[in-house]
């Protein structure tokens, strides 16, 4: 069972990306193709999501569900291409309700982590985000590597994050 739902634009890089949709319901999330960059300003990486398929030089996955990722979150997710996949242009990300491992709902969560990091940018994206109970997408910057040891004390970013019961609020840290 798929549930459309969100459709979330590219982004560049941080330290490094990390974005992962975390749905009680599914979801679905497409990156969208990028603005031209300003003449002032070097584009050092991005992806346009143009070929037929998650570049691996530029993504990993990172996949099961790790006693709710500290956030008590209630799906499994996988590197299927049922919950991510590139499509005319667009990164879509999937949640699903289907039972897989003990859980009731899988999605993907996807990063650059090993690809990609910079200290100091310009990092954009566009996004357009879902609406309804159980949906939670969000965009991290997350250090390289930590001198804090791990989550959450590591640095996290939180460069979006919404509650799709509150559609009007966006939060970030």
């Amino acid at each position: 069972m798929q549930f459309p739902a969100v459709s979330v634009s590219r982004f560049c890089a941080h330290s490094f990306c990390a974005f992962a949709v975390t749905a009680i319901v599914a979801l679905e999330i497409f990156f969208l193709p990028a603005p031209h960059v300003r003449a002032d300003w070097k584009l050092l990486w991005s992806d346009e999501f143009n070929g037929v398929s998650i570049n691996p030089n530029h993504w990993k996955f990172e996949t099961g569900n790790h006693n709710g990722w500290g956030n008590r979150e209630l799906e499994y997710y996988t590197s299927n291409p049922q919950n991510a996949f590139v499509s005319n242009g667009l990164l879509h990300i999937v949640a699903r309700k289907e039972s897989t491992n003990g859980f009731s709902y899988t999605s993907a969560r996807m990063k650059t982590q090993g690809f990609f990091s910079k200290q100091y940018g310009r990092f954009e994206f566009r996004a357009k985000l879902p609406q309804g109970q159980g949906y939670w997408p969000a965009l991290w910057l997350m250090p390289e590597h930590s001198r804090y040891a791990g989550w959450p004390s590591c640095g996290e970013i939180d460069v979006m994050e919404n509650r799709g019961k509150y559609p009007a609020v966006v939060q970030g840290t």
